[in-house]
């Protein structure tokens, strides 16, 4: 009886996760938007953590190399990417200077864009693991062929952007102060 329990919660939970996905992308896009104040050690604090994640994120990717060649080529490619994104976001975003300090609002069709890929991403990655699952049962590598190196680069993308747009909102703090 507790293994059924705990079976249904476990289901229960994924369950609950597709169903709320489409509510936390819109979320996630309307906070990717919004109006806000530039705070130095907000801007340190995910600078931080995006760091780490990106060290983190290129030795996985690096080890995962060992069985599909093309991972570690993708996700610095990805983060180059990203990185150009950064910039890019950098550039057309709204600075406000204000009584409080300095204001920014990110552009809504880069937020947008970014948003859109890693969905689109995530929703091939889960029809291309399907299909390459089923060439698996026939004798093929599933893993080889599940489409992992684009995955990577999606997320490399991310990463990437916040990396140089995080570093980019510190820096414009610190010229302000």
């Amino acid at each position: 009886m507790p293994l059924l329990f705990v079976l249904a919660a476990f289901l229960l939970v994924i369950f609950a996760a597709i169903v709320l996905m489409p509510i936390s992308l819109v979320q996630r896009y309307r906070v990717g938007t919004a109006r806000r104040l530039a705070r130095r050690w907000f801007a340190t604090l995910n600078i931080f953590g995006i760091v780490i994640s990106a060290v983190l994120f290129v030795t996985g990717a690096a080890i995962t190399s060992y069985w599909v060649p093309a991972a570690l080529t993708y996700t610095l490619g990805g983060l180059t990417a990203g990185a150009s994104l950064g910039l890019l976001g950098l550039a057309i975003t709204k600075w406000e200077p204000g009584p409080r300090g300095l204001y920014y609002t990110p552009n809504r069709w880069l937020v947008l864009a970014i948003t859109l890929t890693v969905t689109a991403r995530v929703l091939y990655g889960v029809w291309r693991s399907i299909q390459a699952w089923r060439s698996g049962l026939s004798g093929g590598s599933w893993f080889v062929e599940s489409g992992l190196a684009d995955s990577l680069a999606a997320g490399a993308v991310v990463l990437g952007y916040y990396l140089v747009y995080w570093i980019g909102v510190r820096r414009r703090i610190g010229r302000r102060t």
